[in-house]
């Protein structure tokens, strides 16, 4: 039994416990989209005979916003499950100890978030790789700007708490305690489980359209910036603001793809992009491009200023890599 228990806690050992929770996960995913979908498909509008009901339901971005929805349900239920009978430990201790702070720690990583993606589109501006061929731009037949563009405000809302919730606050950190052994010890165990989970989260993306392997070496990188606000704080909050704007500033501000999917619903310009794919990401979007690890090393240095001159220090902080009890 040792090989799936910890002796002293009698909880499973991390490995089984990130097996079990991605399971669970996957499981009520399924569960809560094809429950969504049926109930898009019985009370939605109604399809025209040109537009067969499949089709309606596979290029809905109403449907994608469900999809989103039914994938945070399902992160937030299977995290709190895992952590009452896998983990024996509080919900808030997956980096939701929400307070005055976490607020402030929010809204910076939302500005920098925004920060980043503003240069990435000026940068590109200024070279002549992107042209602004319209502005306020609603995908949806008879809806205006001003409503279209609260559908991928949901969906990135949506998006930046859940994958954070999942790949940092539950995978992670489980992570870092199952490497926590004298040859690493908890420094070198976080960062150990911070590099193995954020390519982890970029192979998730390599399914997506337009994906390529630098495009999955960027996300991975993007994971690593994302990761470092958890690692320093033991929180969520910047990782999640940064998640969310980015995205949002990304696809729904800017107009480029996001991680090789369109934005979904309405976006503040439209752009037609030339240059070197290389650089420029592509139909990927800058995901693909070499000016995000740029702005990856820019946002790691911002991340870690801004801890600086919240707390005093900058550190990977140990706890992460210990249990609910007695941690390091």
């Amino acid at each position: 039994m040792k090989i799936f228990l910890e002796e002293r806690r009698r909880r499973p050992r991390a490995l089984w416990r990130l097996l079990l929770q991605f399971a669970l996960f996957a499981l009520l995913a399924a569960l809560f989209t094809s429950l969504f979908a049926a109930v898009w498909f019985v009370l939605g509008p109604r399809a025209s005979p040109a537009a067969p009901d499949a089709g309606r339901l596979a290029s809905s971005p109403a449907l994608f916003l469900l999809s989103t929805l039914a994938s945070l349900a399902a992160t937030l239920l299977s995290l709190w499950l895992a952590g009452r009978y896998l983990d024996r430990r509080p919900f808030r201790d997956f980096g939701f100890c929400i307070d005055r702070g976490w607020w402030l720690d929010l809204f910076f990583g939302m500005l920098l978030g925004a920060l980043l993606m503003s240069g990435i589109f000026l940068v590109q501006l200024a070279l002549g790789w992107v042209e602004v061929v319209g502005t306020f731009s609603s995908d949806l037949p008879g809806v205006p700007f001003r409503t279209a563009i609260l559908l991928p405000l949901a969906i990135f809302v949506c998006v930046g708490v859940y994958e954070e919730a999942l790949s940092r606050g539950y995978q992670l950190r489980n992570m870092a305690e199952g490497l926590n052994h004298p040859a690493l010890g908890p420094r070198g165990a976080i960062a150990a489980a911070w590099v193995l989970s954020s390519l982890f989260f970029g192979l998730l993306h390599f399914a997506n359209p337009n994906a390529t392997a630098l495009s999955t070496l960027n996300v991975s990188l993007a994971g690593i910036l994302l990761g470092a606000g958890y690692v320093l704080t033991g929180q969520l909050a910047i990782p999640i603001g940064l998640h969310i704007t980015w995205n949002f500033f990304q696809g729904a501000v800017y107009g480029f793809p996001v991680s090789g999917l369109q934005s979904a619903g309405a976006s503040f310009l439209q752009i037609e992009q030339s240059g070197p794919r290389i650089w420029t990401g592509g139909p990927f979007g800058p995901e693909a491009g070499l000016f995000d690890p740029v702005a990856v090393l820019v946002g790691c240095l911002l991340i870690a200023l801004w801890v600086r001159l919240r707390h005093g220090k900058v550190d990977l902080l140990k706890e992460l890599a210990g249990g609910p009890a007695g941690r390091a």
